[in-house]
């Protein structure tokens, strides 16, 4: 039971690591579109690449832009806060009561 409690424990700690990572791509693509950069650029294609389809899945359900303020990007953070918030406590202390 030893491995499997530390498993789930391992996952959470990575999973809110790749979460935070992600929020950090979220920002950074919404910060880098005011500027209107070269679009052949490799770190601008991976960052709209990234999150892009994020982006896509939130505006198909949810009308997100107001007064020409796309608000998808602050929705996805949301998701993100909530995800390590919510999920990875409780995938840890599944872990944690494992042992």
């Amino acid at each position: 039971m030893f491995v499997i409690s530390q498993f789930f424990v391992a996952m959470s700690q990575v999973l809110d690591i790749a979460l935070e990572i992600y929020k950090w791509i979220v920002i950074a693509s919404t910060l880098i579109s005011f500027v209107n950069p070269d679009p052949y650029n490799p770190i601008v294609k991976f960052l709209r690449n990234a999150t892009e389809s994020a982006f896509r899945l939130i505006k198909r359900y949810i009308p997100t832009v107001i007064y020409n303020v796309d608000f998808a990007p602050f929705i996805v953070i949301l998701i993100i806060i909530f995800l390590q918030r919510f999920l990875v406590p409780i995938i840890y202390n599944f872990g944690i009561s494992l042992r």
